[in-house]
Parts: C-alpha cells; sequence; structure tokens
C-alpha cells in the first residue's frame, strides 16, 4: 500500500518563498507520476503540477506556472514543491498524489486520475 505523507507547510508573507515536500512509503517512486494538487476553504481541490516518471517532463497550472517548481527525488522517495513569489491567493492545504504509470507523461491533471493521497500541509501566505 503506498502511503504518501506531506510536510514543510508554513506561514510565508506575500512575496516570499517555501518549499513542501513529500516522503512516499510503501513502493518505489519511480513507477508513479507524482502531482500536486491545493485546497482552498470553501472551494473544490485543483492541479497545481505534475511530473512524470521519469522526472522529465512536468506540468503546471495557469497560477502558478513560472512561480512553482516541482521535482522529484527517487533515490530518496521524495516530491517536492518550490514556491516563490507566493501570492495570499496561494494559501490552502497542498495535498501529493501519485499513480502508477507505464509511460512518462504528464497527462493527469484531475484528481479523479490519482488513486493515493497525502494528508495535506496548510501554506498560509499573509499579504
Amino acid at each position: 500500500q503506498v502511503q504518501l505523507e506531506e510536510f514543510g507547510g508554513g506561514l510565508v508573507q506575500s512575496g516570499g518563498s517555501l518549499r513542501i515536500s513529500c516522503t512516499v512509503s510503501g513502493s518505489t517512486v519511480g513507477n508513479y507520476a507524482m502531482g500536486w494538487f491545493r485546497q482552498a476553504p470553501g472551494r473544490e481541490r485543483e492541479f497545481v503540477a505534475v511530473i512524470s516518471r521519469n522526472g522529465r517532463q512536468t506540468l503546471y497550472a495557469g497560477p502558478v506556472r513560472g512561480r512553482f517548481t516541482i521535482s522529484r527525488g527517487d533515490a530518496e522517495n521524495t516530491l517536492s514543491l518550490r514556491m516563490n513569489v507566493l501570492r495570499p491567493g496561494d494559501t490552502a492545504v497542498y495535498f501529493c498524489a501519485a499513480r502508477e504509470t507505464g509511460a512518462p507523461d504528464v497527462k493527469y491533471f484531475r484528481k479523479e486520475d490519482y488513486p493515493y493521497w497525502g494528508r495535506g500541509t496548510q501554506v498560509t501566505v499573509s499579504s
């Protein structure tokens, strides 16, 4: 059973940076496409970014493109999200997600595409 756990969330001022990470246990992360989603109060969970199983392809949601960078460390079974130029609108609980894939693609941007989820980490951006 794949288990995901996020860490590194916190409070940051607008314009600041933060890095959140996710550790994977129970399986080898190299067989999985990995994604980040976020959910703000009263809103649906939304796609943030995805990285292919080989780490060579990435896809970002429009509001974060150019500010956020997704990366993976397969030797450590980890996934990370570097967030720069944070805005109050980025405030949300951030979730990592995984799905086993046979090909190194990044076509997984719906929450329904992912069977495995972490419990989330809170990121709060103050104005």
